[in-house]
């Protein structure tokens, strides 16, 4: 495949051509397929429809009725069965309601409003400043910019954020409060953290004593071509005697139901106390009966595993469609680059630089939506205006073809369309 750099004017004159005649074909198909979002297909939905026919009774184990008031944070056989799966001491977790992303906004709002273990409360600062790592989940940085904090990018590395930075950074800045951080399958590039990473987040010092990581370890059981564990964050932590520092989230958001899953919150004894202690105001607590289902329905750590294996057999051939497309239709001729996830969500790429707002304007005018270019850094602010997160679980395999197929000839274009200008 020829490379970029290899092209004559004329031959990419040439190319511009045919490509616009392609694209206009596309354009005439009418196509209407929405990719903004990684949402659940229906048919991976559907492998959870028995959760609504499992409970046949409402008594817990310590003959508590479900239905009713009581047990703030969490029934006892859910946090029992998540301990297990994600080998997190019970007595270290909050089961909240179906979404981490709530959790997570109310931890941010908490500090905000109260500050964290004794600290002063964020919102009596002058500048709250906030690590982001780039490419990065969009909710994330919605929910830090909601709340005023300034948002500094950090750029990502195979092995995770660019830790030199965020050391220098974190270290010499009593202002930077904090950082996110998804550790398994990264949103939106699929980077796993390396041990490394793991051990300098956890050991490293920071001006603010209050300094908090958001371990957002959404997809911490997708795995969909091979299985990749982590360094576990807190007995790291420990070592350093920086427990504190760590507020872990986890949801079957993507197991079972968005709309109806069960999410939680781990952190250290002290933090979940804290928690507790501002929920006792908040909410008489969350939806026991989900957290039943939840529990029946998988019986135990291996029974979630069982299902996910069920999940990535779904996922699988669409990750393989965007691979192998990307491959045939792009390869090595750098019109774009991408990396190759061996689990979580989302597969990205990175087009020629000044590139991913015309190349998803051209696919939207052609019919496929995708997520907005540059949401996956802070303020919506790509530097390079290059990163694009391509979402496959909803369509079809033949739909996610079609839309691979046209979005492929638009990074073509609008690559083949800035190297014109130049």
């Amino acid at each position: 495949m020829k490379k970029v750099e290899e092209y004559t004017e004329e031959e990419l004159v040439y190319l511009q051509n045919k490509l616009l005649e392609q694209y206009a074909h596309f354009k005439h198909r009418h196509l209407q397929l929405d990719m903004s979002r990684g949402k659940p297909s229906s048919e991976q939905l559907d492998r959870s429809n028995g959760i609504l026919r499992v409970l046949d009774s409402f008594e817990l184990e310590d003959g508590v009725d479900a239905r009713n008031y009581g047990i703030l944070d969490g029934i006892p056989e859910a946090k029992r069965l998540f301990s297990d799966l994600l080998r997190i001491p019970s007595a270290n977790i909050i089961i909240g309601g179906n979404s981490s992303l709530n959790l997570m906004y109310d931890t941010i709002a908490r500090f905000m409003l109260f500050g964290s273990l004794g600290s002063t409360p964020w919102c009596k600062l002058e500048k709250v400043k906030w690590l982001c790592p780039s490419p990065g989940y969009d909710r994330h940085f919605s929910v830090t910019e909601s709340m005023g904090i300034e948002m500094i990018t950090v750029p990502m590395t195979p092995d995770g954020p660019d830790m030199d930075m965020v050391e220098e950074l974190a270290g010499q800045d009593e202002s930077i409060k904090g950082m996110w951080c998804v550790p398994l399958y990264s949103n939106p590039q699929g980077i796993c953290y390396s041990a490394e990473t793991i051990e300098r987040l956890c050991s490293m010092r920071t001006a603010a004593p209050d300094f908090r990581i958001m371990w957002d370890n959404a997809y911490g059981v997708h795995d969909i071509y091979e299985k990749i564990r982590l360094k576990d964050v807190f007995v790291m932590a420990k070592k350093f005697h920086n427990e504190d520092r760590i507020m872990y989230y986890f949801s079957t958001s993507k197991i079972t139901f968005p709309g109806a899953g069960v999410a939680l919150l781990a952190a250290s004894e002290k933090n979940i106390a804290e928690v507790k202690k501002h929920m006792s105001i908040q909410t008489i607590g969350y939806d026991k009966l989900n957290q039943l289902r939840h529990v029946k329905y998988f019986g135990t750590a291996d029974g979630i595993r069982e299902h996910m294996q069920g999940l990535a057999k779904d996922l699988r051939p669409k990750f393989d469609v965007v691979l192998h497309t990307l491959e045939r239709e792009i390869g090595d001729s750098g019109f774009a680059s991408w990396m190759e996830p061996k689990g979580g969500y989302f597969v990205d790429i990175d087009t020629l630089p000044g590139c991913a707002k015309e190349t998803v304007a051209l696919a939207k005018e052609a019919g496929v939506i995708l997520t907005p270019a540059g949401a996956t850094y802070p303020y919506g602010l790509d530097p390079q205006d290059s990163n694009i997160r391509i979402a496959p679980s909803f369509p079809t395999v033949e739909e996610l073809q079609e839309a691979m197929n046209l979005l492929c000839l638009c990074v073509k274009l609008a690559g083949v369309n800035k190297l014109l200008e130049i």
